[in-house]
């Protein structure tokens, strides 16, 4: 008796252990990875959207874009200077990291490097005892923002440049400099620029960034070739239309014009997870100008939609002026800027809709249901279809409200990149007209109606080409009150 007893115990437990992992069988997995992948620290940055860059040294005193290297300390002297104020500035326009020129083209150092007595120790702001890079992070960090570095491989000062092996020796000197004395730095800028008749000489690059990695290791490093962001190919703040986060580093190198459309677009076939940085000024100058003013806000609304709108991370760069200190009226023009984009995208109206979509990944309930575009994750929940390569894949959202249906002029859509930039090409409706095309998405692809604002009840979004699956992680529709096409009148 005790063994038919064990034995149809035995048989019971079998048969529980079946039934389990039959329901686990069950639940929908997530989809495969399209790879190359970010890593978190490019995650981060994606995520930051807008940057702030702080042009500052001895050019702020003489009126100059790149100094010559002949200036002496002596001319530095922010009497005013108050970091404070520009981390207040940063927070108040949202902006959670700061990058300085620590060391520009001219050689002078914000800080008092050891192996150079070109910096601010010999000048007569705090006495010759001031460090800007100190005051910055000491400013910052209290207020959540994090701290950038951008060091000049071109030095027109010291004398060690064009003497290959000394002058590599002094640039990894800095640079240990400032990723181990000012705590965590989130990214460091290598500008590839330099004048035509500067000394031809080799920068040991691999030698730097392998230092760099070895000093702080969550860093993001910026140059033309990464290997972690990579420049844009202009300065004007406007990424391509099509623009992807992957491409080929091999075909990359630092400071070769040849390739600056190819770092625009990026490469649908690319290796490498590498996304673009947009670099522009707040004025038309890097550095602070008495006769420059700050660009208007439909301009910056304008960059606003050709960077962060097509995949990539804008690089404003706001400079403080001879006091030290950023200029009220770029303080004023950050606060509209800010308060503009809080306008635009504090009101969802797809949140007010029904919505269809061609298929579901596990069907309903399986978590990842056309629900998940419309929560606050907008990386790591997504709408996935399912596993049909036949299938057409379409979002349509309905109005749910009055028989005006939807008033909006900008359409938002993001993909779940965590696991891939995917989408190749698609085309969005409204009530059946096609109003907006495009191709790539990435991050976050916002269409600013070339035809103004829009009203109608259904909008239906197709996925006409992808890598894989799409996955979508947000969609939006806004109005934006800014925008102002030709041919339509403001209201």
């Amino acid at each position: 008796m005790a063994k038919i007893w064990c034995s149809l115990w035995i048989i019971t437990c079998l048969q529980l252990c079946t039934i389990t992992f039959s329901k686990l069988e069950q639940v929908p997995t997530p989809p495969l990875p399209i790879l190359p992948l970010p890593t978190y620290a490019q995650l981060k940055w994606q995520q930051r959207e807008i940057i702030m860059f702080l042009h500052f040294g001895v050019n702020t005193f003489t009126n100059s874009e790149w100094g010559t290297g002949h200036e002496s300390p002596g001319i530095f002297n922010p009497v005013g200077l108050d970091a404070n104020q520009w981390a207040r500035t940063a927070s108040d326009a949202g902006i959670s990291l700061m990058i300085l020129t620590a060391k520009h083209h001219d050689g002078f150092c914000l800080w008092p490097s050891k192996y150079t007595d070109h910096s601010v120790a010999n000048s007569p702001w705090r006495n010759g005892h001031g460090d800007v890079v100190h005051e910055l992070v000491e400013a910052a960090n209290p207020r959540g923002i994090d701290v950038g570095l951008y060091l000049s491989p071109w030095d027109r000062h010291d004398r060690r440049y064009g003497h290959e092996i000394a002058y590599n020796q002094y640039y990894l000197a800095q640079l240990q400099e400032l990723l181990s004395r000012y705590g965590g730095v989130k990214e460091i800028w290598f500008d590839g620029n330099k004048g035509k008749n500067a000394p031809n000489m080799s920068y040991y690059f691999t030698d730097w960034f392998s230092m760099v990695k070895e000093l702080q290791s969550s860093i993001n490093i910026f140059s033309d070739a990464g290997p972690d962001v990579r420049w844009v190919g202009n300065e004007q703040g406007f990424a391509g239309s099509t623009c992807w986060s992957t491409i080929n580093r091999t075909s990359l190198s630092i400071g070769n014009a040849s390739i600056e459309d190819y770092l625009n677009k990026g490469d649908p076939k690319g290796t490498d997870w590498l996304p673009a940085e947009c670099d522009v000024s707040i004025r038309d100058g890097w550095f602070w100008h008495k006769s420059e003013s700050p660009k208007r806000l439909s301009k910056l609304l304008e960059i606003y939609y050709n960077s962060v709108g097509r995949n990539c991370v804008l690089l404003l760069n706001v400079p403080p002026n001879p006091t030290g200190l950023i200029a009220n009226e770029d303080v004023k023009r950050l606060r509209e800027f800010r308060s503009a984009i809080d306008t635009i995208f504090s009101t969802n109206l797809a949140e007010k809709c029904s919505i269809k979509v061609s298929s579901q990944r596990g069907g309903k309930g399986g978590g990842f249901g056309p629900e998940n575009m419309l929560d606050n994750d907008h990386l790591w929940t997504y709408w996935a279809p399912r596993d049909d390569g036949k299938e057409n894949h379409w979002i349509e959202f309905r109005s749910t409200g009055s028989d005006e249906g939807l008033r909006f002029n900008v359409i938002r859509i993001q993909e779940a990149i965590g696991l891939g930039q995917r989408i190749k090409r698609h085309d969005i409706y409204v009530d059946g007209k096609r109003v907006a095309n495009g191709t790539t998405v990435g991050h976050k692809r916002l269409h600013r109606l070339g035809g103004g604002v829009v009203n109608g009840k259904i909008v239906r979004i197709k996925i006409g080409d992808s890598r894989g699956l799409p996955l979508i992680s947000s969609i939006g529709l806004h109005f934006d009150p800014f925008w102002h096409p030709i041919g339509q009148p403001s209201e």
